[in-house]
């Protein structure tokens, strides 16, 4: 049996030589090219290199931003609850899905990720109780919690790949109609007497900060 001093070559390195030898011919015989974009390099028979993986900026990367956080801690110099700092950083997630950085799959979602970025920045938000919400949600705010207080530095693999996975859902989670929904269902929820003191507590601080002007 005789067999063949030649072996084809795979199909992928194949394309990439042609590629690259239509390249070098054409950039050869009309040097510009190397500065024409990619619409007009297509249109001289060259075709740029396949894309490759390119590590997300650091703007791509979902910390939160240090005009948040030093609105966390004028909250805690103030004397402010855990909870109204933590508030801070919703805010900011609100404002990301309104602007189209990501989406979130429900409202609850995008509150969960402004908490837990209040978690892993330090602030003392106490995980909520057993009982309270689902094991999984309440083992992953123990986590973030635990890692906030020590200090421990945020992945920044992870975090881009929140960022792609958040980038396939939608905008509506933010929406005014949503937040309203999300507010009167987590209102009905609390009871009459918790709804009274926080409405006195809440006039208690707007009549402060009248005096204060």
């Amino acid at each position: 049996m005789k067999f063949s001093s030649s072996v084809a070559a795979p199909k992928a390195m194949i394309s990439i030589t042609g590629w690259k030898r239509r390249r070098n011919y054409a950039l050869r015989n009309n040097p510009t090219a190397a500065r024409l974009p990619s619409v007009q390099l297509q249109a001289t028979g060259v075709h740029k290199a396949p894309r490759v993986f390119r590590p997300a900026r650091e703007s791509e990367v979902p910390m939160p931003e240090k005009r948040t956080i030093a609105r966390a801690r004028r909250d805690a110099r103030q004397g402010k609850a855990p909870s109204t700092q933590a508030g801070e950083f919703v805010r900011e997630e609100m404002h990301h899905i309104r602007e189209g950085k990501h989406g979130a799959r429900s409202t609850k979602q995008a509150i969960a990720i402004g908490l837990s970025k209040a978690r892993r920045s330090g602030v003392k938000l106490r995980p909520p109780a057993k009982g309270r919400v689902s094991e999984k949600a309440r083992r992953s705010a123990q986590s973030a919690y635990r890692k906030g207080q020590r200090g421990v530095k945020i992945s920044a693999k992870r975090s881009r790949a929140r960022v792609k996975a958040l980038r396939r859902e939608g905008h509506r989670a933010a929406s005014r109609a949503a937040l309203s929904r999300q507010a009167r269902s987590s209102q009905h929820r609390r009871g009459s007497r918790l709804r009274s003191s926080a409405a006195r507590k809440a006039a208690m601080t707007r009549s402060q900060r009248l005096r204060r002007r």
